[in-house]
């Protein structure tokens, strides 16, 4: 792993920020939990690698509300092209 940033998905579209914080917290520092609203994932920011990978090793493939967790280092968001209309 390079960063610190985590991906986690599958969540339960029920789970709040805190409660994935507290998930978290217990490998580490957490800096900052953003759940994507209306989405089944979100990011969790660690406070340096070790912990992340701690936290990655911990619970990728656990249960959390009912969902198998998927927890995956976070990849830069993509460049999106504009796409602009062509007249014909």
């Amino acid at each position: 792993m390079r960063g610190s940033k985590l991906y986690v998905g599958n969540l339960n579209y029920s789970v709040t920020n805190e409660e994935l914080e507290e998930l978290f917290s217990k490998h580490g520092e957490v800096r900052q939990v953003n759940i994507i609203e209306g989405k089944p994932f979100g990011f969790v920011e660690m406070s340096n690698q070790s912990e992340a990978e701690k936290a990655k090793e911990a619970l990728n493939g656990s249960e959390f509300k009912g969902r198998t967790l998927r927890v995956d280092e976070a990849r830069p968001p993509r460049s999106r092209q504009r796409r602009g209309y062509r007249r014909y």
